[in-house]
This record gives structure tokens, sequence and C-alpha cells, in this order.
């Protein structure tokens, strides 16, 4: 085909075998189509604003994630969500596994919140209420802090994404409505440095780490259910035995 001149690189006829060119790069066109090499793989974090929908379009025609992207030349996806009124960290890619993995894992993985509640937690409240909702609760530098005492503090806040609704309901019931959450961390991921409303483009040494954290979860889950399927099988067997060990009795008597 070469030889034939039907190839053709950057719209140049190649006819010269051995010929280098980049699929990720270069325009290769053979027998008049054009050859498409393997996407690039890409992985963002993005620090989202408020009222910024996570997604990559809005049937209402609210702003999206979209638009914190123009100019990016990669498609990429959100994996999880993000509230519309939250802001913080989201991340991006168009690595189908590894978001599918993710997922799979998303009530697993850790997520760090700085929480602005209305009022001020005391350190007892902080302790009793992250144990009845099952996260841990700490203060943090309050940053629109004046010299005068803030009305309404800023708490760090780890969890699970299973807690999140609990979290609103305890602390509004307590008197301490959540006003605002920001999400900074994300497994192994954070938003440290990222200006809202913009995205930075993972290294390959984050991206690792994801994968690793990926896999230790998994291999988690998996030794879990292996040994709850040992102690079913335990039970079962006990169980048994011990209705055997009935049957000899009453054949006894």
């Amino acid at each position: 085909m070469i030889l034939s001149g039907q190839v053709r690189v950057n719209g140049r006829v190649v006819t010269e075998l051995g010929t280098k060119a980049d699929a990720a790069t270069d325009r290769i066109e053979a027998a008049g189509r054009v050859v498409k090499g393997q996407e690039r793989r890409v992985y963002l974090v993005l620090n989202k604003p408020p009222e910024i929908v996570s997604a990559m379009a809005d049937p209402e025609g609210r702003k999206t994630l979209k638009n914190c992207l123009r100019g990016f030349p990669e498609r990429v996806y959100p994996v999880g969500n993000l509230e519309y009124t939250a802001s913080g960290l989201v991340f991006l890619t168009n690595d189908g596994d590894l978001a599918a993995e993710m997922l799979r894992h998303w009530g697993e993985l850790e997520q760090v919140y700085f929480v602005k509640v209305k009022g001020m937690l005391t350190l007892e409240e902080l302790e009793r209420l992250g144990k009845e909702i099952g996260v841990r609760m700490k203060t943090v530098r309050q940053p629109d802090a004046t010299r005068r005492r803030a009305a309404n503090y800023w708490y760090e806040v780890r969890m699970r994404d299973t807690r999140k609704e609990e979290m609103r309901n305890v602390l509004f019931r307590e008197g301490h409505p959540v006003e605002k959450m920001k999400r900074v961390g994300l497994g192994p991921l954070t938003v440290e440095g990222v200006a809202e409303g913009r995205y930075k483009i993972l290294r390959e040494g984050e991206v690792v780490e994801v994968r690793k954290r990926m896999k230790e979860r998994k291999e988690r889950k998996e030794r879990k259910e292996r040994k709850e399927r040992k102690e079913r099988k335990e039970r079962k067997e006990r169980k048994e035995r011990k209705e055997r060990g009935k049957e000899k009795t009453r054949e006894k008597i």
C-alpha cells in the first residue's frame, strides 16, 4: 500500500518503507481513510465553583463542567457527582476502566470536605456528632475570620459518600444547618493548589496512586467476601452437626 502511494502522513504521500509516524499526533490516511490512533488517556482534577452542574451537559441550560474546560482538546467525563451548590474537587478522565473501578468502590472512597455550619460546634459536639454520623470532624483555620469571632464556622469532615445526607440531617437537628460544602480530597487526590474554576492534569505518579488505591479497595473487598463466605459455611456446618446430634439423641430415646 505504501509503495503504491496510497498512504499519506499530514497530507504528504509516503512511498518509503519504514517511514515513522505518530498516530497520536500525525494525521495518517490509508487508501483515503483516516487511521485513528489510540486516544491519549488524560486525568484531571478540577476545582468546581458552586452552582455548576457536575456533568458535561445540562437539560436545564445551567453552567456545567464544560464551561471550566474550554479549549481542552480531549473529551473527558466526571467520575461520581458533586452537588450543584457545593464546590471543590471533581475528578475527570477518558479512561473508562479506571472510572468504572472507582464508581464500583465509590461508597468506600474516603472524601474530605470543608463544611461551614451555622454557629460554632464545641469539641464535645464534634466528637459526639462525629460518632453518631459515622464521620471524623475537626476544627480548621477559619478562612474568612477577621479580628472578630466568626459567626459561622468551617470544619473538616472525613467521610464516605453515603454519610453526607445523614450529616446534613443531624446538624440541622442540632441547630447547626450546613451552609456551604467544599470537597478538598477524594481518595489520594487533593484540590490543593488548584484555583476555583481551574484544573490541573495529573502526573503519572498521581494516577498510579489512584490505581493502587483502587486495587487495595478491591482486594480488601474480596478478602471480606471470602471471610463472610467462610463464616457462613462454618455456621451452616455447625447447624447441620447440631441437627444430626439431635436426631441421634431422639433415636436413642
